[in-house]
């Protein structure tokens, strides 16, 4: 398959192939500019050896520089020719040359976006509302923010909003602009909103960050950062230090920020396990937000793939789980005997030589056994012995040691039920995450070979025909706090984003790593929380007046409906799909609900009034507790936990809404699976002007599920402009956390 990187505008490149392109970005030298010398197809013969050859021609073209110096790279698999740095008139010599097709500059290509918003559909140049959306704020309840990132730049902004009521209290020497409009820290956080950490700036800037163009991580992910609001305002609530995120100032930034009048708040934490709504400060907080209008995207949790790991589970919060993109980060590891194996991580060192010595934990351990040794367990390299050299370690885990140790580089080996592989890290050396089967192929290499050597090349981007999938590590359903409510409620890009980071953090978080960075590659759902959080945004510029359950149930019901052949814990996995701000827009119904409708929820879950004041002034309201309330919210997706065995016979009650501008008259579609039978009343919903609300009945029957079993169908409302889609899902899971 052909694949494109993108270069700086000051280089040139020399292009070896029509079938594909190979792209890597260089520091400038004053005096020569990347060229690439096309020389056709490789020759048959075996003999041949085309770094040998390309070398040799360098050589007899060079006017007082060395090959080393000026071979940028040579291309040997697929087609023949190579890249160089070269003057003008080495240019006209190799041109000249027998075997030489071409050589030609490089060409500067559009840079892209760091391409997690072009591909949920939200490009740079999609429609906006210029005006409302620089009036939207978009609070941030995180470790803090950088102010001085470009990503933060007020460049064109006038003043804030006049709702805004907060303050910049981000401590000595914190500036904020007409861009960052206000920042505040709670807790044992220091005496600074400044993010010492990374994670705030980056997921702030993934929601609301200006458009930065040429942004990227070493070279690696390069196109133009953005947010999906970039006109927007951003407000920073730092809750979290090094030691984590207290509750007291997690509750204390909630309280700050509704009082400060933001439109949307984000929120990427979570407690590792599931937390009953009257001691979650989340719950709680986002409870109070509701109230006030405003909506809390929130992240799942990165407890998966084992199930009832979602640590959001609040119904008035919007719970995001991570999904893919088509971009994966992927570096490659080259033997001395010419094999090349993909592996992963976000590699940003250009190893100085070719080849370097490739040994094996246990020959290069003087103190630990040999299990110890192969894995490169803490304390078991030798320094002496390791220091320059490639080491092969059985463990994904092993990258501090080599780093400390002073290895040149890493393999590290592990079977995927040790180390996730769909997800690269950030290594503060060169290293490369392979399978057992990988690594078999490189141990037997390093044991048949007299003077084993390897080399690590750069990250590079690839193409990823299988996204978005829900990644391993994001938290499953089913909801243990209120098992009728599906949990989480959508995925968004959360693997391998590119986004701003604070230049005073590790961007490997492995001590000794001391590079200083301004933008970093990120996974997890506290990516993905950021970009549901912009998506909401958007849409709250085109909808102002939406309650949070409006815009929240605009995003589910035009969700990308996701694979579940590729998701085998189906919307446990994904919730309603993956995010998709454009058709959110335009959703034409709407599942609308407010603070009383969740008062009874809480009521139907169990909650006395004792507990429910607790989260809200709010008490039960008389005889609310026989009632079924929590499987008939007003919710956009349909659950129900029943038992195994027994037959199934359920009712959900929900009410519409009409958001179109239209009369219009929707149909129901229902798709279900043989184990149970879905039936809608009335089949027909019509409306007759806009806010017109219209209740229908689902009716789930069924001989009963097996032990943890889950039987799926899809409700879709159409009018033929509008498709508005529910997933229902009936499951039998023991559950093991009621709250």
């Amino acid at each position: 398959m052909a694949t494109t990187s993108l270069l700086s505008s000051s280089f040139l490149i020399v292009f070896l192939a029509i079938a594909s392109i190979t792209v890597t970005c260089y520091a400038q030298n004053e005096d020569r500019k990347v060229y690439i010398v096309y020389m056709g197809e490789l020759p048959t013969e075996s003999v041949y050896t085309p770094m040998s050859h390309h070398q040799t021609i360098l050589q007899d073209v060079l006017e007082g520089s060395s090959v080393q110096d000026t071979l940028v790279h040579s291309y040997k698999r697929s087609f023949n020719g190579f890249s160089a740095k070269l003057t003008e008139k080495e240019v006209q010599k190799l041109s000249g040359m027998e075997g030489v097709v071409s050589v030609f500059p490089n060409r500067v290509y559009q840079l892209q976006t760091t391409r997690s918003w072009d591909f949920i559909g939200l490009p740079e140049k999609v429609k906006r509302m210029a005006n409302v959306e620089s009036n939207t704020i978009v609070g941030v309840i995180d470790s803090g923010i950088w102010p001085e990132s470009e990503s933060f730049s007020d460049e064109g902004f006038g003043p804030p909003p006049k709702k805004w009521k907060g303050v910049c209290e981000g401590g000595d020497d914190f500036p904020c602009n007409n861009k960052l409009i206000g920042a505040r820290f709670h807790g044992d956080v220091g005496e600074s909103a400044r993010d010492t950490q990374g994670h705030g700036t980056h997921t702030s800037s993934t929601a609301a960050g200006s458009i930065v163009k040429g942004a990227s991580f070493y070279d690696i992910a390069k196109g133009n950062a953005r947010g999906a609001v970039p006109s927007a305002r951003i407000a920073a609530y730092k809750v979290c230090g090094s030691d984590g995120c207290q509750s007291d100032a997690i509750l204390a930034g909630f309280d700050d920020a509704i009082a400060d009048g933001v439109d949307i708040l984000s929120v990427s934490l979570g407690g590792t396990d599931p937390a009953s709504f009257d001691t979650d400060p989340v719950a709680i907080g986002s409870f109070h937000a509701m109230k006030k209008g405003i909506l809390t995207s929130h992240s799942a949790g990165n407890s998966g793939p084992e199930p009832q790991t979602v640590t959001s589970n609040a119904p008035w919060v919007l719970s995001v789980a991570a999904s893919s993109t088509d971009r994966r980060v992927v570096n490659k590891i080259v033997l001395g005997n010419g094999k090349t194996l993909q592996g992963l991580g976000v590699n940003g060192f250009k190893l100085k030589g070719t080849k370097f010595p490739l040994l094996y934990g246990n020959n290069v351990s003087t103190t630990c056994e040999t299990f110890s040794a192969r894995s490169c367990e803490t304390g078991c390299l030798d320094k002496d012995l390791v220091e320059g050299k490639i080491v092969i370690c059985d463990s994904a885990k092993a990258v501090t040691e080599a780093f400390t140790s002073g290895a040149q580089g890493t393999i590290l080996v592990s079977d995927p039920s040790f180390a996730r592989f769909d997800v690269s890290s950030v290594y503060p050396l060169a290293a490369s995450l392979i399978n057992t089967t990988n690594g078999d192929i490189v141990k037997s290499y390093f044991k048949s070979a007299r003077k084993p050597v390897a080399t690590i090349l750069p990250t590079e981007s690839v193409k990823d025909s299988h996204a978005p999938v829900v990644v391993s590590f994001s938290s499953r359903g089913p909801n243990s706090i209120s098992p009728d409510i599906v949990k989480p409620d959508v995925s968004a890009p959360g693997v391998d984003i590119l986004a701003a980071f604070s230049p005073v953090a590790n961007p490997s978080t492995v001590a000794g790593d001391t590079r200083s960075v301004k933008y970093n590659i990120l996974s997890g759902t506290s990516m993905a929380c950021p970009h549901a959080t912009g998506a909401a945004a958007y849409v709250k510029t085109y909808h102002p007046d939406w309650s949070p359950s409006a815009i929240k149930s605009a995003l589910m019901t035009t969700a990308f409906a996701m694979n579940n052949t590729k998701n085998s814990e189906g919307e446990f996995a994904y919730g309603s799909g993956q995010i998709d701000p454009v058709k959110a827009l335009n959703p034409g119904l709407v599942y609308d609900a407010h603070a009383d409708d969740y008062v009874r929820y809480l009521c139907g879950l169990g909650f006395d009034s004792s507990k429910v004041k607790l989260i809200t002034s709010s008490t039960c309201p008389r005889g609310s507790t026989a009632s079924d309330y929590s499987r008939n919210l007003n919710y956009p997706s349909f659950g129900a936990h029943v038992e195994a065995g027994e037959t199934i016979n359920l009712k959900f009650t929900r009410t519409v809404t009409n958001v179109a501008k239209t009369e219009s008259t929707y149909k129901v579609k229902v798709t279900s699976d043989d184990r149970i039978t879905v039936s809608v009343e009335p089949k027909v919903l019509t409306f007759d002007s806009p806010n017109e609300k219209k209740k229908f009945v689902v009716t789930v029957t069924g001989d009963g599920l097996g032990s943890d079993e889950m039987a799926t169908a899809s409700l879709v409302w159409s009018d033929e402009v509008h498709t508005v889609r529910s997933p229902i899902v009936v499951y039998s899971q023991s559950i093991l956390y009621l709250g």
